[in-house]
């Protein structure tokens, strides 16, 4: 992968910060010049799915009890 694209970490990182509001400035300005917009929607929309699972998961176990 070449300097100029973000890595799949990087992005994970990124779009993580930005579900808890928590970006930086620099990251973000990065994250503009460096990503492909593709590539956060995809990694937003598994985070998104993997939150509301885990909401999903703890309501059940709570209810269960």
């Amino acid at each position: 992968m070449s300097k100029d694209n973000l890595s799949w970490w990087q992005i994970c990182k990124s779009v993580g910060a930005a579900f808890f509001g928590v970006q930086s400035s620099t990251n973000h300005k990065q994250d503009f010049a460096k990503g492909k917009p593709i590539q956060f929607i995809i990694i937003g929309l598994i985070g998104a799915i993997i939150f509301v699972g885990a909401l999903i998961f703890a309501v059940n176990l709570v209810l269960l009890k």
